[in-house]
């Protein structure tokens, strides 16, 4: 054994020191998987290994290391060596950004520097650097997808409006997979049609829901498309439609319902048939498109167009399938949508077809109604004619979105309106209608376990108010609903403290209490829904608004509108707003009749001569004379003072007996040899509505007769007249 074998001892490898390190580093240097560079003190690369395939280390001799990299940022990496050389430390794991001489594309590195040190040790002058470097080009590259598909399936599906899905889809996709993203979607399928089954036919229109792009791409669009008065940066805005060029990769993939990787240059046949496509190509310098159609269990829904432009680099066949990936979820995500859209079109309509379709006009009051729009789709409101001039206002809402609440708010305003025709307190009306929902909830819980309704709660509130012109008063009622703002005609808020009562589907079983208020002429009143009066200073602001001086009601909803939060126009909402007023004394005749057997024929003659100062025909003047002969007979007959007659001249002529007796007339069939009950028959046949409401100093028979047209619009003239002089 050698005397250096013997010194270095049994175990220590074959050779002296310096053989040990030349294998060391002929092995680093030619069979390490990491790139390895030798830099001078100057920074140049004076050894390096096989760095990168396909690459020629002969190259990168010679040259300091930014340079052969071509790095992005070749300042900040020169500092950051230098400051290793130094002595600093080592620098481990910087990621930079270059290229490389035989590989096309933006490569990026994971670098880490460390100092060579002389014989002097860390205090002399370095020797040069040893540079590490790797290729994490693919690495990067695969976990930037898995960030994209991550950021797709989590900004995808979260909301059921088909233009927020895709704006959604779009900026997940960029910056970070795609420099320009757009989402196009068959514009029948916006419309609330069912996606057509692949292919689609040339021609077809799609519509522009969504794009993003980054702001390189951006800023050389908006610079293309300066002084232009169409196209431009302006085509990619959303709700762009265009129809489908055919022999171009869009209408290609609509037609197999494949995926296309497209590169793009002066050589593509097909811009030639796509004058748009090839000026969006153009204006943002994209060179890599993959189109993917937006496909669902065979039925195409729209299509995805992922452009990279500039220096970035081209797609390939793994981001296809990323593409793809998303594209699915996306689908998903537009077609529940959809269905939701679908629906909630269906349930507005539905809700529109049951709401009054235009103002009514009403004896003493004046009325204009906003609806929004909105997720909302069981809010109502009502103007009702009662008997004597009075109105009802009502306004409610069913909760919930979709047909189920429309369907429930046309069933309970049914029967409010019936309701409102049997002359009931409001309090009543609320107490029956109450009833009404109860057997509706119990219907709804009889469901099977399977049915989804079965297990859906069932809320809902309605206010119902009656003014009465005669007595300027207001009489209020609620269920689970918020009371009407008023404001005088000084702009003063006037109160009304009204009781709230049981929600409608609620199993409380409170009595409903009501409140009355006098008003002054020209009192402003707003029926508002529960969205309306949330948020900060709700009422307030409303009740500022109606005070402004020389607004139509009209302006006044409006006014109020433009005030509302954005989130309550979303979820839509309900304002009914009324101006009180009086019945004019020209259109009015009240007297107060003797409890004598000759009263029915000086009621007669009292009529008679009225009617004709109002200048009603002979027709209507007889029939009017019988009926308030039989109501007056009956008054006297078994009724009980005071005995008060009342016409009423407006868009009908009405008849009121008022007498102090509680107790109703009812309508009977005579035999043909009876005497008697034949009075309420005649009445039936001769008035087009009659009935009885009662108060607390007795009852009132009253009937409407509808009027010749040319009669009618003498009175409505006549009524606008005096509405003009409140």
């Amino acid at each position: 054994m050698s005397d250096a074998e013997t010194a270095a001892g049994p175990g220590a490898p074959r050779g002296g020191p310096d053989q040990l390190d030349e294998a060391l580093r002929a092995a680093l240097f030619t069979q390490s998987a990491v790139g390895l560079g030798v830099l001078d003190p100057q920074l140049r690369l004076v050894r390096a290994n096989s760095l990168f395939e396909g690459e020629d280390v002969g190259e990168y001799i010679g040259h300091r290391f930014t340079e052969a990299f071509r790095l992005d940022d070749p300042d900040g990496t020169e500092q950051l060596m230098k400051r290793v050389l130094a002595g600093e430390g080592p620098a481990r794991d910087r990621l930079v950004r270059g290229r490389l001489r035989r590989i096309p594309g933006d490569r990026e590195f994971l670098v880490s520097v460390y100092r060579l040190d002389g014989p002097g040790g860390p205090v002399a002058p370095a020797l040069g650097l040893l540079a590490a470097v790797v290729d994490v080009t693919e690495r990067q590259r695969a976990r930037a997808r898995n960030a994209a598909l991550t950021a797709v399936r989590d900004a995808v599906g979260g909301s059921l409006d088909v233009a927020a899905t895709c704006r959604s889809f779009a900026d997940a996709l960029v910056p970070g997979f795609a420099d320009l993203a757009v989402v196009e979607v068959v514009d029948d399928v916006l419309r609330g049609a069912d996606p057509p089954v692949g292919p689609l036919p040339p021609g077809t229109p799609l519509r522009r829901a969504a794009s993003g792009w980054c702001d390189a791409v951006r800023d050389t669009a908006e610079g293309e498309g300066e002084g232009e008065s169409e196209g431009g940066a302006r085509d990619r805005s959303a709700g762009v439609t265009r129809r489908l060029a055919a022999r171009t990769p869009y209408a290609l993939a609509t037609t197999d319902l494949r995926a296309r990787l497209v590169p793009l240059g002066p050589d593509n046949p097909w811009p030639a048939t796509d004058p748009d496509g090839a000026r969006a190509v153009a204006e943002t310098g994209a060179h890599s498109l993959i189109v993917v159609p937006l496909t669902l269990r065979g039925a195409v829904l729209g299509l995805v167009s992922l452009y990279r432009c500039g220096a970035a680099e081209p797609f390939d066949e793994d981001d296809v399938s990323l593409a793809v990936s998303a594209a699915t979820r996306a689908a998903l995500g537009i077609d529940n949508a959809r269905r939701y859209e679908r629906e909630h079109i269906i349930a507005s309509t539905i809700q529109r077809r049951l709401l009054p379709q235009a103002e009514r006009q009403q004896a003493a009051v004046d009325t204009a109604h906003v609806l929004l729009p909105g997720r909302d789709s069981g809010c109502w409101f009502d103007t009702i004619a009662l008997s004597g001039a009075r109105t009802a206002l009502v306004v409610g809402g069913v909760a919930g979105e979709g047909l189920q609440s429309a369907i429930a708010m046309g069933q309970l305003r049914t029967v409010i309106q019936a309701l409102a025709g049997l002359d009931l307190e409001p309090e009543e009306v609320l107490a029956r209608l109450k009833d009404t929902a109860d057997r509706l909830a119990d219907e709804r819980a009889a469901l099977p376990p399977a049915d989804a309704l079965q297990s859906e709660p069932m809320s809902a509130g309605c206010v119902y108010g009656v003014y009465d012109p005669f007595t300027r008063t207001c009489t209020v009622a609620r269920a689970g609903h918020p009371a009407p703002l008023i404001v005088g005609p000084d702009g003063r808020a006037v109160a009304l403290d009204v009781p709230e009562g049981p929600g409608l589907f609620s199993t409380d079983s409170a009595l409903f209490a009501p409140a009355t208020v006098t008003l002054e002429v020209g009192s402003l009143l707003a029926f508002c829904t529960a969205e309306l009066l949330s948020g900060d200073r709700a009422a307030e602001r409303i009740t500022e608004t109606l005070a402004r001086p020389g607004r139509s009601l009209q302006q006044l909803g409006d006014d109020i509108v433009y005030a509302l939060p954005d989130d309550t126009r979303s979820a839509g909402a309900a304002l009914l707003l009324a101006r009180t007023g009086t019945v004019s004394d020209h259109l009015v005749a009240t007297w107060d009749l003797a409890q004598d057997p000759t009263t029915p024929a000086t009621a007669r003659v009292l009529v008679r001569d009225r009617l004709q100062g109002w200048g009603l025909d002979e027709d209507t003047v007889e029939a009017t004379e019988l009926i308030v002969s039989e109501l007056v007979t009956n008054a006297v007959r078994y009724g009980t003072p005071p005995l008060r007659l009342r016409l009423l001249l407006d868009s009908t002529l009405t008849c009121e007996v008022h007498d102090g007796s509680p107790a109703s007339p009812h309508l009977r069939h005579a035999r043909t040899v009876d005497e008697g009950g034949r009075g309420l028959f005649i009445v039936s046949r001769l008035a087009s509505h009659w009935g009885a409401r009662h108060g607390p100093d007795g009852k009132v028979l009253w009937t409407e007769q509808d009027l010749p047209e040319d009669e009618r619009n003498g009175a409505k003239g006549e009524r606008n007249g005096a509405v003009g002089e409140r």
